[in-house]
């Protein structure tokens, strides 16, 4: 069996420089694991690595729909699946790179297939949630579908949206709908295949990153790009716009908060996000954990003796 590696882990740990140099050893391409980068016309606050720096590397499903358009996991995982195939069709190995985990999980156990859903009500509890925290959602998911409630975090922002606007727009449970609508891989030998390899680095030194990041990306001219964004007519409630980076600045073009709240924020939002994804991680089964930057020579060296160990 091909093995499919999956570079994972915080952001600013290095997964796009790791997935270079593996690349660059097994022959491969990379296909994107991160839900900010499918979306075309947003650029700075993303992390999307410049024609000029991937080495000659094909990459895909980067820059690939409009930033009005909710672009779902199962959306994603199709995507990958015919990324996949098309690589390892012409004999290159397929690397999956990025920090979307919910992403990974779709295409190796699968999702069920979501019910339309009236974008307006997405729409109102994004409001609400900006307004009074993700928590207050939570709340009133808990009463409406007490299971579905007790499986998210209360802070868990897009999680809370997207269940509580499908218990209001289907008046079913989630319980109800997933038994309803049962859960399909797109891929379903890519779960025997898929070698995940997660960075972990020094937590002092990553969060020094993210700031510094951080302050580079607004010197960069984030407001700006923002602003061009909105002016085009991208509402400010587009899921795009909803990310780390993007989301308070929004604030504060909208006049809520000082150009310096929305810096300091956006850190602290970035280093709460990086946190997370060090659980997903830690709660996923059979992960390989590097405690280094992707960029070290540690990291490329330690990844590439565990994929040539044979798939269990």
């Amino acid at each position: 069996m091909r093995p499919i590696p999956a570079i994972v882990g915080p952001t600013a740990s290095g997964k796009s420089d790791l997935a270079i140099a593996i690349a660059r050893e097994l022959d491969g391409e990379i296909v994107n694991l991160d839900s900010v980068q499918v979306y075309t016309g947003i650029r700075i606050a993303t992390a999307k690595v410049p024609e000029s720096e991937r080495c000659g590397i094909p990459h895909h499903l980067i820059d690939i729909v409009d930033p009005t358009v909710n672009f779902t996991a199962g959306d994603w995982a199709r995507a990958a699946s015919s990324a996949i195939r098309h690589i390892e069709g012409s004999g290159r190995t397929a690397i999956l790179a990025g920090g979307t985990g919910f992403y990974l999980k779709a295409l190796t156990d699968g999702l069920f297939e979501s019910p339309e859903v009236d974008p307006s009500i997405r729409s109102r509890l994004v409001r609400r949630v900006e307004r009074r925290g993700p928590e207050r959602l939570h709340a009133i998911l808990a009463r409406l579908d007490p299971l579905g409630a007790g499986r998210l975090a209360p802070r868990d922002r897009s999680r809370v949206v997207r269940a509580l606007e499908l218990r209001l727009a289907t008046g079913r449970s989630s319980a109800e709908l997933h038994s309803e609508r049962p859960r399909e891989s797109p891929m379903p030998d890519v779960a025997r295949r898929v070698r995940i390899i997660a960075l972990s680095p020094p937590r002092d030194q990553l969060y020094r990153l993210i700031n510094d990041r951080t302050d580079r990306m607004f010197e960069a001219g984030l407001v700006d790009e923002v602003r061009q964004l909105l002016d085009s007519g991208l509402p400010p409630d587009a899921k795009a716009l909803g990310a780390h980076g993007y989301r308070r600045v929004v604030e504060y073009l909208a006049g809520a908060r000082s150009l310096e709240s929305a810096v300091e924020q956006t850190k602290l939002d970035t280093r709460h996000y990086a946190k997370r994804q060090l659980t997903w991680w830690r709660s996923t089964p059979s992960v390989h954990w590097i405690g280094a930057f992707g960029t070290s020579e540690r990291a490329r060296r330690e990844a590439l003796l565990y994929l040539a160990s044979p798939i269990q």
